[in-house]
């Protein structure tokens, strides 16, 4: 219960400053509730001009990335477990590897990456690289769903004259779905709060921004509109919220559940 205080407050406290008036977000004395609660903030948000495309551009990312990687990761995964391959081990280790490079160390090389590929400023700059940095840790986590499917339904399957692309997208896939879904939460979240690539690769075309750069409005060398800041937070998570809620039965299945035999 301490710890799930600990995560939670953070949330409480942007919420609660989202719904105060300036003078009290200001207030050199912030007190953890309010008697004036108001809206100002979020007129101030759904006010400014852009924020309908910068929603629009980051659906489009976070949903290329979520059904990209998945379907990536799952037949890689597929091939890893089930196939004998040389140097299957080293790949696999190479994705392990992968995870523990930060992020920051490789923005600059995938800026001059971006850059020869002619895909600065359009949402492909956004797509790609998110793909990349979510495999890893997809291929990994699905690789364990693969592994538990019994090596004997494969062989019921083919017995039963099931041919190989059957087999895999009418019986594997199916049971290897919740780890799909658990995987797809994490890309979807790390690609929907992501602010460093949107940051680096948009650079003039501001019609391709997502919803994190609309924080910038917010912000004023002199003051910050921290009222306006924490109501754009508010209101970035309530589309992860909402994609948790629809998804959560089988997240809880994926990050537990093993296919029993």
């Amino acid at each position: 219960m301490l710890i799930a205080l600990l995560v939670a407050f953070p949330l409480y406290w942007m919420a609660l400053s989202a719904f105060k008036p300036s003078d009290e977000v200001q207030s050199e004395r912030p007190m953890p509730w309010t008697l004036k609660p108001t809206l100002d903030s979020f007129r101030r948000v759904f006010e400014q001009e852009d924020l309908g495309r910068y929603f629009v551009n980051s659906v489009i990312v976070a949903l290329c990335v979520v059904v990209a990687s998945g379907l990536i990761a799952f037949l890689a995964a597929t091939a890893v477990t089930r196939f004998r391959f040389r140097l299957r081990t080293t790949l696999l280790i190479l994705f392990l590897a992968a995870q523990m490079v930060p992020v920051e160390a490789l923005t600059i090389p995938m800026f001059f990456l971006m850059r020869d590929f002619g895909t600065l400023n359009s949402l492909g700059s956004l797509i790609l690289p998110h793909i990349a940095f979510s495999l890893p840790f997809a291929i990994w986590m699905l690789r364990g769903f693969v592994r538990a499917v019994p090596d004997s339904l494969e062989e019921q399957a083919y017995l039963d004259g099931a041919s190989r692309t059957r087999f895999l997208w009418q019986i594997l896939f199916p049971l290897v779905l919740p780890g799909l879904v658990a995987t797809s939460v994490f890309s979807f979240i790390a690609t929907w709060n992501d602010f460093l690539f949107a940051k680096t690769f948009i650079i003039s075309a501001t019609e391709n921004s997502t919803l994190p750069m609309a924080l910038l409005v917010f912000f004023d060398e002199e003051t910050p509109d921290w009222g306006g800041v924490m109501a754009a937070s508010t209101v970035m998570t309530v589309p992860v919220l909402v994609f948790f809620i629809a998804v959560h039965r089988r997240l809880v299945s994926g990050l537990g559940g093993a296919v029993k035999d």
